[in-house]
């Protein structure tokens, strides 16, 4: 720390308190949750003392600080907010109050946030031993300028967290209409009118059809499952069939390349589409994923794949899961995509030049969006590496 402000052991501006209580059975209890990296408290949960087993406990108190004996190292530290006035924690954290006529409870919280500090903390003890105790955290040091100056530097730290904060609101918003830009395309390409007299598709494709077998084994017949499946994007499977089940996937229920895998079961994952790519290896899916293989006569691939991964594509799938195709949905639990549903999913079909010609242009936007959001994810790294020099200046007198 280079500046003229004394530096002082936290054992001259905090006081460590241990008073424990003993839990009411009838009685509800919060109880906060000490977030890693110095990222704040915030609230575990309410039980009541019934369930609480160690009835040796002791009351936050707004505006304290709170060590973690053991995540201490790991920044498992900060300071009580007051919605959390009066919760509880067990004997394995510390608390200290903040002897407020010489520390100002912001300044504290902001430097507790820095390498500085952290360092000290992590430089306790052995590496082999992670906890610390409560003396330890008194010996630790801190600059301590005057109440006033404190409270400037606060103030100081506070507006530029501000506008950090706005800078980072503007580069979210801006990469969620980026985004966004797909999606208009999308309803730009295919609008509902598209839809007028447009082939089933079931008539565009050569195979299409959900997978029969699932039970694993040590064949060299790879699995395909739903969670293989993310929007857009295929997770290689490691998962295996049964030789005697195997044996029983005809061959053209065996995934070729550029073929279209579709969840069609499991809360959350109906309808999301991904491109399977041949690697070598013969696979195949289970029942909740269907294979939906472009007749190349009718239909270009990217083209088919294009569509149903796009806003009126995916509409069309989810659609169906939400039960608006003359069958009424049981429960959320029990939805899925069938078969027959998926066979009249409606497909806009131009002619093979214009197909191209589509697939091209969003290929061509998404690259661009994917450039932006590149540019945006270094931006976000550079906004997140200022405010820990922020608070380095700052802390050496520098703000």
């Amino acid at each position: 720390m280079k500046h003229a402000w004394p530096i002082v052991k936290l054992g001259e501006v905090l006081q460590h308190r241990k008073n424990f209580i003993t839990i009411d059975d009838g009685l509800n209890y919060r109880r906060p949750r000490v977030r890693l990296h110095a990222q704040g408290i915030l609230l575990r949960d309410e039980v009541p003392g019934a369930l609480i087993k160690t009835k040796k406990q002791q009351v936050c108190h707004s505006n304290e600080f709170l060590v973690a004996e053991i995540d201490a190292k790991v920044g498992g530290f900060g300071i009580v907010p007051k919605e959390l006035e009066g919760s509880i924690v067990s004997s394995h954290y510390f608390l200290y109050t903040v002897v407020t006529q010489k520390l100002d409870v912001k300044y504290l919280d902001y430097f507790i946030r820095t390498a500085y500090f952290r360092e000290q903390v992590e430089a306790q003890g052995t590496t082999n031993y992670a906890a610390i105790r409560p003396a330890d955290v008194l010996q630790y040091e801190i600059p301590l300028p005057p109440l006033a100056e404190q409270q400037r530097i606060v103030v100081r730290i506070e507006e530029l967290s501000s506008q950090l904060e706005e800078a980072r609101m503007l580069r979210k918003q801006a990469v969620e209409e980026a985004s966004q830009i797909p999606f208009a395309v999308d309803r730009r390409i295919w609008p509902e009118q598209s839809l007028l007299g447009a082939k089933r598709l079931d008539e565009v494709t050569s195979f299409l059809a959900r997978g029969r077998q699932s039970e694993q084994g040590e064949s060299n017949h790879y699995l395909i499952k739903t969670q293989h499946v993310q929007q857009c994007r295929y997770i290689s499977t490691s998962m295996r069939l049964a030789d005697h089940v195997a044996i029983k996937v005809k061959p053209e229920a065996q995934l070729q390349d550029n073929d279209i895998l579709i969840a069609c079961s499991a809360a959350g994952c109906i309808g999301r589409v991904a491109q399977y790519k041949d690697d070598g290896r013969v696979a195949s899916t289970d029942t909740h994923v269907a294979i939906a293989r472009a007749n190349r006569e009718i239909i270009d691939p990217e083209y088919l794949y294009a569509y149903l991964k796009g806003a009126q594509g995916q509409y069309q799938l989810r659609s169906r899961e939400r039960g608006d195709w003359q069958r009424e949905k049981i429960s959320f639990r029990l939805a899925e995509l069938n078969l027959n549903d998926l066979r009249q999913v409606p497909v806009p079909v131009p002619p093979f030049e214009e197909q191209k010609r589509i697939v091209h242009e969003l290929h061509i936007i998404q690259s661009e969006v994917d450039q932006i959001k590149a540019l945006h994810a270094e931006t976000a790294a550079e906004l997140d590496a200022l405010l820990p020099a922020l608070l380095d200046c700052a802390f050496k007198g520098e703000l």
